[in-house]
């Protein structure tokens, strides 16, 4: 997320790869928390948008043992009129603060593996800062590095959100990003939780979230255990 999905959706997949407890999944924005030590969860999503698509898997772990450190993993498949690409990779996440303590600090990282050309193909690193407002607003704000070895690029990325809770279990998030190239994006969405907090479902629209592709669609399910 070359029609941009190629080369530049990539990158956004591994940034959206989040904890799922808030702001993670196909969300672009992240938040500064991990997931619940000793829970695990799966978050899937599909992205579609003119003449393209991405379909990612990302499951996470956070132990007991390590209750700030979130290890995650991720495939990402997508698809152009005239390309596929296939990433695996890794997307570890320390929490260096808790927002608990007014202000919650991260740093979330990943890196990607190319199947079909058998290399490196994308990292990023990427702090993210969350801040309570009452019991139902909060926002995130993210700044950071994106690298994508299609056409050497190294990037800056910097995006906000705001999380607006409707009900205890629906929360409205809305966001906006931009990196050094492209047009600056955003996306807004509904995310349901249900069965007791095991299951979230989400549906977002989004505007040049790639930096260049008109509109896109997206819908995730996430599962916790």
């Amino acid at each position: 997320m070359r029609l941009a999905l190629g080369g530049a959706i990539l990158p956004l997949a591994l940034l959206a790869a989040g904890p799922a407890c808030a702001s993670g999944g196909e969300h672009v924005v992240d938040d500064a928390a991990v997931e619940t030590p000793g829970t695990c969860h799966l978050e899937s999503w599909v992205t579609l948008s003119s003449g393209g698509g991405l379909v990612n898997s990302a499951p996470a772990c956070t132990r007991k043992a390590w209750p700030n450190l979130e290890i995650g993993g991720f495939v990402t498949h997508s698809w152009t009129e005239s390309t596929d690409d296939t990433l695996i990779g890794l997307s570890p996440k320390l929490m260096l603060r808790s927002e608990d303590r007014g202000i919650g600090i991260g740093i979330a990282t990943s890196v990607g593996y190319g199947i079909q050309k058998g290399r490196f193909e994308t990292a990023s690193a990427i702090v993210p800062v969350t801040i309570p407002a009452g019991d139902k607003l909060r926002f995130n704000l993210n700044a950071g590095w994106l690298w994508a070895r299609a056409g050497h690029r190294h990037d800056m990325f910097v995006g906000a959100q705001a999380e607006i809770a409707l009900r205890k279990n629906l929360n409205v998030m809305v966001e906006t990003f931009t990196r050094d190239q492209g047009k600056v994006g955003g996306q807004a969405g509904l995310r349901w939780t249900v069965a007791g907090g095991a299951v979230d479902l989400d549906l977002i629209g989004g505007r040049h979230v790639d930096g260049a592709t008109r509109s896109a669609i997206t819908f995730g399910v996430t599962v916790r255990r």
